[in-house]
């Protein structure tokens, strides 16, 4: 069975926790002893109703407060797929968790309350799934229950999120009236109430929804890990390049380039699981050697010579800022991509956008917490990189902050 990766987000009290909850209740996906201990966690339980959301707000501070802070991650699977769920906090200053969970997702859901439609954090939600390139985006309308089922609300609420939807640029995009609390349209069909949408249950789109490999093939890129030098008489000519291959295929006999060097050399053995192999694809953990003695360090990345990455220290980046001191223009920082790490300054904010309009402002000389534009930065050295949107697994990076080692930014590269 394959995998599904995918991120459930909305503003504070959607129902995302709930939903979740429901989901994996529904499709008994809870084991007996966990039914047993949050029926006695429930805040509901004098009545018999079980509280759903303290399966996923695993958090003392999250279950006192009643929201979610960190992402919280669950795994379930049905007869058609494995699925990894991660539940994204929806309050405005924990955004940046949200983009360390959509990274790697494969869909978006957005919850919205019946009740109060598309508001902010809709938009920065939205942004954030067109910026990382999520390929699927399922707008859950929950809470239809407190506004009466209605199909009126729910035409409503499409309509105005086809037009976040037309200026973002989402191509795939699911509109499913549900109810968590009561589980309509969740695993099961609401056949009574809402008869009057045709449409699949959640857990039925989420089961067939097409995904793409991710697995790109044609692209080999290894990012250095580790220069293994054994010093013992049985081991000394042995020099390995060790690290996991973040994409496409590399064989005995390749011509490759070590970037950011940019010297050409062959492939004369490769290690995989302390065998030797013919050829290793993306995934997997490997030692390389090459016919030719170079000086390669951690964070050389060793490429094919066909699609070859960008080796520059003049960057473009999108980004949403996690730190809570505020980015100022000329700022200095360490650049985190992959095993590379490099120091940099921030040459210019190019614009940062406005949630609300989805505009681009120009003449910002600091960013604060959360806030999303792009950025102009000067690396110390070349770094090799490919656009995210080409390929996502060479298109990250982190900006971290030197006095307190914290993240402060994450970068998606172009």
């Amino acid at each position: 069975m394959d995998i599904l990766r995918f991120i459930t987000a909305g503003s504070v009290d959607d129902g995302k926790s709930t939903l979740i909850g429901r989901l994996l209740y529904d499709s008994k996906s809870i084991l007996t002893d966990q039914l047993e201990a949050i029926s006695k966690q429930s805040k509901n339980k004098e009545n018999g109703e079980i509280d759903l959301a303290i399966l996923t707000d695993g958090l003392r501070a999250e279950r006192e407060q009643g929201i979610t802070i960190d992402v919280a991650y669950k795994y379930f699977s049905t007869p058609k797929r494995k699925f990894i769920i991660a539940d994204a906090p929806g309050h405005v200053q924990y955004t940046r968790n949200m983009v360390t969970g959509a990274s790697n997702s494969d869909l978006a859901i957005i919850l919205i309350d019946a009740r109060k439609g598309v508001i902010e954090q809709t938009r920065r939600h939205s942004l954030i799934a067109s910026l990382l390139n999520i390929p699927h985006v399922v707008v859950a309308i929950n809470k239809m229950d407190l506004v009466g089922f209605s199909e009126t609300v729910f035409n409503q609420i499409k309509e105005d999120y086809q037009a976040i939807q037309e200026s973002l640029g989402l191509s795939n995009v699911e509109f499913i009236p549900i109810s968590a609390l009561s589980g309509e349209n969740i695993v099961d069909r609401s056949a009574v109430v809402m008869n009057w949408y045709q449409g699949d249950t959640l857990l039925e789109y989420l089961e067939n929804v097409e995904i793409k490999q991710n697995k790109n093939l044609t692209h080999p890129r290894l990012s250095v890990q580790y220069v293994l030098r054994p010093q013992s008489e049985e081991f000394h000519d042995y020099r390995g390049y060790a690290g996991k291959v973040g994409s496409g295929i590399f064989k005995k006999g390749d011509t490759v380039l070590i970037q950011p060097s940019g010297i050409r050399t062959k492939i004369k053995a490769i290690e995989h699981n302390l065998k030797e192999v013919q050829e290793v694809s993306a995934g997997q953990s490997v030692v390389l050697h090459l016919e030719d003695e170079i000086d390669i360090s951690r964070g050389d990345t060793i490429v094919g010579e066909q699609n070859a990455p960008t080796v520059t220290q003049n960057i473009e980046s999108l980004f949403c800022w996690m730190d809570t001191k505020d980015l100022q223009v000329g700022g200095k920082y360490l650049l985190q991509h992959n095993s590379r790490t490099v120091r940099c300054v921030i040459k210019n904010i190019d614009y940062k956008l406005n949630i609300n309009t989805l505009e681009k402002e120009t003449g910002a000389k600091t960013i604060q917490l959360n806030e999303i534009g792009k950025l102009e930065i000067k690396t110390a050295s070349p770094l090799v990189f490919d656009s995210y949107k080409e390929l996502r697994t060479n298109g990250g990076a982190i900006l971290i902050d030197e006095t307190t080692n914290l993240t402060a930014a994450a970068l998606i590269l172009q």
